[in-house]
């Protein structure tokens, strides 16, 4: 049933384009239908699956490879089945109030879908390469997403960005799978944490896979295509960059992290990635005018702290790591969708242009879903957000990681600090006056119900979860042991008395609220950063300069349009690599006689000079009569050895080709000509004879290497019985290989057709030629 929920998305992404073109933005509902069927599902085994009860599939691929798509659904892929599909069935149907009548939505509906079925296969994936071939696809697909208004310049260069730095994560996280499966022996990747490897290989593995996943979550320093991302439609903002593209990285670590560690670099990857892009991304938005960079750059932030949490790879920090997942998804999403509807309404998203607008009657509705989500994302008692930010620091005031843990805790904690007061930022953004003198925006239509629907929902959850939380006691339990067996259940309430953690929000609630009344202080200070400190954007186009600039270099070097160039290139790699291997481990067998008849030594010596003539003689047409000599030389050895048939193949194969060099070289000098470097001269000939000797040491070599018997043994044992003929070459061509020879005699024929026109062309050349011109 895994496998058939992840094939509806893919079917109606197929179909969507088609209908599309009638139903118009009606697509985006019927599309909808596969996370709703989705979430009906897994409503329907939550029960077992949270009793402990995994649900799986599996579909062999390749198994030679190792390669089949298992699937599994335990508590923590529940977890992550309930983010992807439940915020996705809202997602679809606020696109489907966001966006006017359109013919394009056909495609994007599809794509959506699409991405909604790969994200789902890879919080589902049992296999490491399965995992990987669905991480790409959410690659592919998001970038067709967050290019999806293809025409506008900022769209493509979003788009691109993001493929590429999280591409180059995926292709190092493929590298660290192969060598942890070959570590482990499998590449199950249930098997493969429950008794994992270790040692430098293992190690040097694991900063891959951290690569990887870091890139998809966009933690420092590759951070930057998620702010750049926001060019996409605000559906796909809400969708991918707050509740699922991102959330892949943060679940790859969450999986390997009990197992893993311990390991010598992943604490202090994970960590400091994770500390520095939490307090990196909520500086940065405390900076933002536009309220979806605002929201961005306060995903990166909440990102790296889901990394800290899930990665430290504690049974608390990771239970608290699993509430956290749900509250981000549940009020970033909602804070996405308000944002999206005050630029829709409004056609701004520039709080310096706004003048009171959540101030007014008609937005009253939807300045409360914004306070809510903005006071969950800040941590406000008696909401959903409260509780895990309560957690995350419970589980951080126990430690268990010795002298690094109060580091970690004051990360955190100022972290949490910027949060509140970019949460703060934005509520005032809705409700102060415009800053701006011109373009101010003081009224707009307020959104219909259904356009505010998706939000309110997402907003009534943080509530009720922030009120009783205890109803996700279970869930949240069984999702962390899934992750870690030792960590022990956990009852989630809103009170749990006097402790450290209480008093480390009340701080971070009172210094959130005065970093909020003193923004103007704070935008100050962040404007005196000296301008010589990196930036992540200025990071990124360095490195596309750079790799220009290489590829510049590399063509000119490579594809210099040199015919000599790239013929040494090909003869030196050649020589190079199976050459040494060749010198190195390789004896060489005894040699044969030269010649068994004075008539063969003859032929061989005639060979031997018309070879030496070719390499020779400076006139072109010269050089391929001396090669034609040696082909026909080769089919007298034939003869002489008793295959007339195979020498009668060589002549015409010979004949075939010194025509077509004649007709060839009449466009070309007659001279061909030489190196004036003698330096080069000798270049090429030390090519020239390291190739000989290499051709025939290879020969010498592969001729003797033979184990078995050969199979001209059984052709001449079937020749007559199965044949029915005596002559031994003809049951091949006929009988054994009919095949081989037809598609032989289509080479030849196609070969005569091409001389017999390049012939004809020559001649219609000739006879064209004005009267006394030189023909």
């Amino acid at each position: 049933m895994l496998l058939a929920l992840i094939l509806l998305h893919m079917l109606l992404a197929a179909v969507a384009p088609f209908v599309g073109r009638r139903w118009g933005r009606a697509t985006l509902l019927f599309c909808g239908i596969a996370p709703l069927a989705t979430v009906v599902w897994a409503a329907t085994r939550m029960e077992g699956v949270v009793g402990g009860a995994a649900e799986t599939s599996s579909l062999p691929w390749i198994p030679d490879l190792g390669l089949s798509i298992d699937l599994r659904m335990d508590a923590f892929a529940l977890l992550m089945v309930a983010l992807v599909a439940g915020i996705g069935v809202l997602v679809f149907v606020y696109a489907y109030a966001y966006f006017g009548d359109r013919t394009d939505l056909g495609k994007f509906a599809g794509t959506l879908v699409a991405f909604a079925g790969a994200m789902l296969g890879l919080v589902l994936a049992d296999n490491l390469l399965a995992l990987y071939l669905f991480w790409e696809l959410t690659s592919v697909t998001s970038y067709l997403l967050i290019g999806f208004e293809d025409r506008k310049p900022a769209a493509r260069a979003a788009a691109l960005q993001a493929l590429f730095i999280t591409g180059v994560g995926g292709l190092a996280m493929l590298g660290g799978f192969v060598i942890l499966g070959g570590q482990a022996g499998t590449f199950q990747m249930s098997a493969l944490l429950s008794d994992p490897p270790a040692g430098t290989l293992t190690n040097f593995a694991l900063v891959l896979v951290l690569l990887g996943a870091l890139t998809k979550s966009a933690q420092v320093p590759f951070h930057s295509w998620l702010p750049g991302a926001m060019a996409a439609p605000t559906p796909v903002s809400a969708y991918l960059h707050s509740a699922t593209m991102v959330k892949a990285g943060v679940y790859l670590i969450a999986r390997f992290a009990p197992a893993f560690a311990e390991a010598p670099v992943w604490r202090p990857v994970a960590i400091t990635a994770g500390l520095a892009t939490m307090l990196i991304g909520g500086l940065r938005a405390m900076r933002q005018h536009d309220l979806k960079l605002l929201l961005a750059h306060g995903t990166t932030s909440q990102l790296g702290f889901l990394i800290v949490l899930l990665g430290l790879g504690l049974p608390e920090a990771t239970m608290a790591g699993c509430v956290m997942l749900l509250a981000h998804g549940f009020f970033k999403a909602s804070l996405f969708m308000v944002v999206g509807i005050v630029d829709h309404q409004a056609h701004t998203r520039d709080f310096r242009r706004l003048d009171r607008l959540g101030m007014s009657s008609p937005w009253r509705p939807t300045m409360a879903v914004t306070a809510v989500a903005a006071a969950s994302m800040a941590g406000v008692p008696l909401l959903f957000g409260f509780i895990a930010k309560e957690s995350a620091y419970e589980a951080l005031v126990h430690g268990g990681t010795g002298g690094a843990d109060r580091w970690i805790l004051a990360g955190v904690v100022v972290g949490s600090m910027l949060t509140f007061a970019y949460s703060g930022r934005l509520i005032r953004g809705l409700v102060s006056p415009a800053s701006a003198r011109e373009d101010t925006v003081s009224a707009a239509p307020a959104p219909k119900r259904l356009f505010l629907g998706p939000a309110v929902v997402l907003a009534a959850i943080s509530i009720l979860l922030g009120v009783l939380p205890g109803l996700l006691s279970d869930f949240v339990s069984a999702a962390a042991g899934s992750l870690d067996p030792s960590a022990e259940p956990v009852h989630l309430a809103l009170w749990h008395g006097f402790g450290t953690a209480l008093w480390l929000s009340v701080a971070t609630l009172a210094v959130g609220g005065l970093l909020v009344v003193g923004w103007k202080r704070v935008e100050a200070g962040q404007s005196l950063t000296p301008s010589w400190l990196p930036s992540a954007d200025a990071g990124y186009l360095d490195v596309l300069k750079g790799i220009n600039r290489l590829a510049d270099r590399t063509v000119a070097v490579f594809q210099s349009g040199s015919l000599p160039a790239y013929i040494g290139t090909i003869l030196f790699t050649l020589m190079a690599l199976p050459g040494y291997i060749l010198v190195r481990d390789t004896e060489l067998p005894e040699l044969p006689p030269v010649a068994s008849s004075a008539t063969q030594l003859v032929v061989a010596v005639l060979v031997f000079g018309a070879a030496v003539g070719a390499a020779r003689v400076t006139q072109r047409i010269h050089a391929v009569l001396f090669l034609g000599a040696v082909g026909y030389g080769m089919a007298l050895l034939f003869v002489l050895h008793g295959a007339p048939d195979l020498a009668l193949t060589q002549v015409l194969i010979e004949t075939l080709s010194v025509a077509i060099f004649v007709l060839v070289l009449r466009r070309l000098p007659a001279s061909a000509a030489r190196s004036p470097w003698r330096l080069g001269q000798l270049v090429r000939g030390a090519f020239a004879v390291g190739t000989g000797l290499f051709v025939t040491v290879f020969a010498l070599v592969a001729s003797a290497a033979r184990t078995e018997d050969p199979i001209s043994t059984g052709f001449l044992e079937r020749a007559l019985p199965e044949g029915g003929g005596r002559n031994v070459v003809n049951v091949i061509l006929v009988d054994f290989r009919g095949i081989d020879t037809v598609g032989e005699i289509t080479v030849l024929a196609v070969a005569a057709v091409g001389i017999v026109s390049l012939a004809r062309a020559a001649r219609d050349a000739i006879v064209g030629r004005p009267e006394g011109e030189d023909s």
